[in-house]
Parts: C-alpha cells; structure tokens; sequence
C-alpha cells in the first residue's frame, strides 16, 4: 500500500515538472496577433496549468503556474513585474475552473469551471494592467504612446482606462476561450497519455 502511495506521489511530481516545464516553453513562444496592439502577444502557457488543476486539483495548478513564472523570471524584461502579473491572471483563470471541476467530474462542470475562470482572468487582467502592469510601463514609455499604439487598432481608445477596457481586456477574454476551448478538447486525451 505504501509502495502505491509513493508511486503516486512520485507520478505526480514527474507530471508536474514536466507540465511546468512546457508551460515555461510556451510562455517564451508568444506572438502578436493582428487585431491586438502588438505590445499584447499571446501565449499559450495556461494550458498546462489548467490540465494540471483538472488532473491533480486547483493546488497543483497553481503550482505549475508558479513554477512557469519563476522559470521566465530568469529572462525576465520587466524585473518581474510582468510575471507576476502574469501569475496573477493564471491563477485567476486555474483556481476556479480547478475547483468547480474537483467538485463537478464532467463536461458540464468542466465548463462551467473554465467559463468562470475566464471571467475571473478577465477581471484580474483588467486590475492587475490598470494598477500593476501600465504604472510599470509608464516609467519608460510615455502613456500616449501606449494610447498611440492602441488607437492604431482601436481608434476609440483616447484614455490609460480605454487602454485596459478596450484592448486589453478583450485580449484576456480572447485567451481564456481559447486556452479553455483547446482545454475542453485535448484534456481526456492528455489524461489517459499521462496514465
């Protein structure tokens, strides 16, 4: 019983490690998309974590998120006040969608589970840009030149709030359809691999 217990324990750590290590990877792979200001690049680093708080629970999740961000911490552009902004909006979208999940094991709870983290990642993106991220930036970039940049895309955006409500919140929401989309699609065959 012991020797099932640590093999458990043992799958487990492998897994994790090596769900942080691709979510390290794809956190480096990030592109700009057309319809975006190109300051905003996409990444698909959240996949792993979310797999992994459907595997294991929220906890594990997190700790993938965590581990991802520590890693990038180390190429770091912006003295770590990127990752940790970008820890933040994970953990806003893993956290929820992993409990739901852990208390509803279906499609539906899935969801539901993914829905309300993106909503959670949306709202975090939009405090952590507002409060966090833009007052970072505004040290080394004038903010008309980040509202510059945004108008290009969206010519309604006159203000540092346009800014985070009119592109950078969108592009949250975009993320978290899309991570949670390819989540609801590849995680019962991720699963059964890692078996």
């Amino acid at each position: 019983m012991e020797n099932l217990a640590r093999g458990k324990s043992t799958r487990r750590m492998v897994t994790l490690s090596m769900m942080a290590a691709i979510s390290a990877v794809l956190m480096i792979l990030d592109f700009p998309l057309p319809f975006f200001p190109p300051f905003l690049k996409l990444d698909f680093s959240e996949l792993p974590a979310l797999l992994t708080a459907f595997m294991f629970g929220p906890v594990s999740g997190v700790v993938v998120a965590l581990v991802k961000n520590l890693i990038h911490l180390t190429m770091s552009q912006t003295g770590g006040v990127g990752e940790l902004a970008n820890f933040l909006i994970s953990v806003a979208l893993v956290c929820p969608a992993g409990v739901i999940y852990r208390v509803r094991k279906s499609k539906g709870g899935a969801l539901l589970g993914m829905m309300t983290g993106t909503v959670c990642m949306t709202i975090v993106g939009l405090l952590a840009n507002f409060y966090i991220l833009i007052p970072f930036y505004e040290q080394m970039i004038p903010i008309q030149t980040i509202i510059n940049m945004c108008a290009e895309i969206i010519p309604m955006v006159k203000t540092k709030w346009d800014v985070v409500l009119l592109t950078i919140t969108p592009f949250n929401l975009f993320k978290g359809v899309l991570i949670s989309a390819i989540t609801f699609f590849v995680y019962k065959k991720v699963r059964g691999l890692l078996k």
